[in-house]
């Protein structure tokens, strides 16, 4: 699984964005840029050990990974519950869980769920979003 992210040119800096993990840094150049978005994820996860993996891509995309999946999972649900202004109890509830801990376990990358798990954890987050996967455009990544 890997998300997908833009990078571009502006003022004379380098933008990058992971917009589905709401993330957005600068470098000086473009090689810059892309280790930084890759810092700022493996900040952003804080687990001893976790990597990421930044693939560049033509143009303005670029695509991130982790051989990590729970990791890489738990902090997309963190994240997007964090940017919806939710807390466990309230995606937890959302969820029709009578305990925080089913849910809880995902974020904090205990449990790996399903496709279908996933869209349910997703929609629970993240009401009236949709997500949408697509195919690498990295000829590399087959």
């Amino acid at each position: 699984m890997r998300f997908e992210g833009r990078v571009w040119e502006q003022a004379g800096s380098w933008v990058i964005e992971l917009p589905l993990l709401a993330v957005v840094t600068q470098g000086t150049t473009k090689a810059d840029a892309l280790e930084m978005i890759g810092d700022a994820v493996e900040c952003l996860a804080d687990k001893p050990g976790f990597h990421v993996d930044v693939h560049p891509g033509a143009d303005d995309y670029f695509e991130l990974g982790a051989s990590d999946q729970a990791t890489l999972t738990a902090l997309l649900l963190r994240r997007q519950r964090v940017m919806h202004g939710l807390s466990l109890a309230e995606v937890a509830r959302r969820l029709g869980a009578k305990s925080l801990n089913g849910y809880a376990r995902y974020e904090q990358g205990r449990s790996v769920p399903s496709i279908a798990q996933l869209g349910k954890l997703l929609a629970a987050v993240s009401a009236g979003a949709d997500f949408v996967l697509s195919q690498s455009r990295d000829s590399a990544a087959v």
